[in-house]
């Protein structure tokens, strides 16, 4: 696995000094920066990235609004969203929105690199931080109903446990596609845009307790 990994922030040293710490990553074979949204969309247009890395606090388009522009050009791109502040209501939106994982700018490389290998694995990944903001919508609930079956909740409490799809296959002795099938009725039934967004809805309804 060697993945192409995009970063974006307006400070120029902050983001010449990730890239060099993102290129020693074992599983990176390609990084570029960018200094505002608008240039980035610009690369991603040229070259589709499997990972973007992007600050929420930039001029012009801010981190989320840069994301909504590449999920509406190619979906499949996942999106790590930086910001100097853990504040809650912006990492729940930034998940309702789309985005599969959420760091503080003062993050050590060590996770910075365990959120890129899990976000293209996974779909997602989830800290300390994350956890705080979930646990606190989870208090809010969904005030919905979502008629799942047993084996969509099966596979989705093994998808909040962060296994692969093959993983989840191999557990229920199904095949890969058969749990991709469960996964994108689950997305649809429980009105989400990706992983992330079942893992918070799970946590929501109390399928699944952080």
């Amino acid at each position: 696995m060697k993945l192409s990994v995009y970063l974006a922030d307006d400070h120029t040293i902050f983001v010449k000094t990730l890239a060099n710490a993102v290129a020693t990553f074992p599983n990176v074979s390609n990084v570029k920066t960018a200094n505002s949204g608008r240039q980035l969309f610009k690369l991603v247009k040229e070259t589709s990235p499997d990972v973007v890395v992007l600050d929420y606090e930039m001029p012009g388009w801010n981190g989320l609004q840069t994301a909504d522009r590449i999920m509406q050009y190619n979906d499949r791109i996942k999106l790590i969203l930086l910001s100097m502040h853990g504040n809650e209501e912006l990492i729940i939106t930034a998940i309702n929105q789309g985005i599969h994982a959420f760091l503080l700018k003062n993050t050590e490389p060590e996770e910075l690199q365990t959120a890129i290998d899990k976000v293209y694995l996974n779909d997602f990944y989830h800290n300390k931080v994350t956890t705080r903001a979930l646990k606190k919508s989870a208090k809010e609930g969904p005030g919905k109903y979502y008629n799942i079956s047993k084996r969509e909740r099966e596979v989705l409490l093994l998808i909040c446990e962060e296994l692969t799809m093959r993983e989840i296959a191999g557990k229920l002795f199904l095949s890969e596609k058969t749990i991709q099938n469960h996964r994108q009725n689950l997305l649809k039934k429980m009105e989400v845009r990706n992983t992330a967004g079942l893992v918070k809805r799970a946590i929501e309804l109390g399928i699944y307790i952080l």
